[in-house]
């Protein structure tokens, strides 16, 4: 990062309106570097999804209203999407902010909204690479269930993806420092792996953890894409809801302003 900091950056930045764009480029060619991408975003989802679609054979029953290992499969995008927003991305920008990367992006000339978009886009297509290797995992051995409604589901995708992303930086902004990013960030991320998605099903949880497990931002991106991918429902509600959820979360990180 330290060439996009430099006096003639700078003044490319004052002349040029392409900083987001600069900022992107520079922060994709760092992704593949971190250790917590490589770990949370690529290797967690796919192990973890490994052992537990091959945990419940491949036949529906009371706790699957379809085929398990297609349940898990839908489900572990949702795992990758809620890595890369409470994880990867707050812990990669709370490093910046705590060696002071942040503020001579500022004093270089960016706009101070370029480094947020740029960081959403480095997210979203994080997202979208992990997914595609998690899918083609699962397909030899499990095979991948079909989409019932592609356009609900990519809406849904898109949607969750764009609402964690911003989260995640938001996150970022905020937190002092990787430590505390990666603390704060592993406790969000595991109950929300564990019961919006990842873990059992609905049907065997206890009152207690289903309700808790309806009101979690990554339920909501899970239902909203199972539902249409495996002919559940087309999850209307739930949809405009991670919507919204998606416009606010966005708005909050473009105009986060303490860098």
């Amino acid at each position: 990062m330290t060439t996009v900091v430099t006096a003639g950056t700078a003044e490319a930045v004052r002349r040029h309106p392409s900083a987001t764009r600069r900022l992107l480029v520079s922060e994709l060619r760092l992704l593949g570097r971190e250790p917590m991408t490589l770990t949370f975003v690529l290797a967690f989802p796919i192990v973890t999804m490994l052992v537990i679609a091959g945990s419940f054979g491949t036949q529906p029953d009371e706790g699957f209203p379809v085929n398990p290992a297609h349940w898990y499969v839908a489900s572990y995008v949702t795992v990758v999407i809620g890595a890369t927003g409470l994880v990867m991305l707050p812990v990669h920008i709370a490093s910046y902010r705590e060696r002071g990367v942040l503020r001579r992006l500022a004093a270089s000339g960016f706009p101070r909204w370029s480094f947020a978009l740029a960081e959403i886009a480095v997210g979203l297509v994080a997202i979208a690479v992990a997914s595609v290797v998690l899918l083609a995992v699962a397909a030899p051995i499990y095979g991948i269930p079909r989409l019932e409604n592609p356009l609900r589901v990519l809406a849904a995708a898109f949607a969750g993806s764009l609402f964690f992303v911003a989260l995640g930086v938001l996150l970022g902004t905020i937190l002092p420092s990787a430590r505390a990013a990666q603390a704060v960030g592993l406790l969000l991320y595991f109950p929300s792996f564990l019961l919006g998605g990842g873990g059992p099903p609905p049907a065997v949880m206890s009152d207690a953890l289903a309700s808790v497990a309806e009101v979690l931002p990554l339920t909501l991106v899970t239902e909203a894409m199972r539902g249409p991918w495996l002919g559940l429902g087309n999850e209307t509600g739930t949809l405009l809801a991670v919507t919204g959820l998606a416009a606010v979360a966005t708005f909050l990180a473009v105009r986060r302003t303490a860098l």
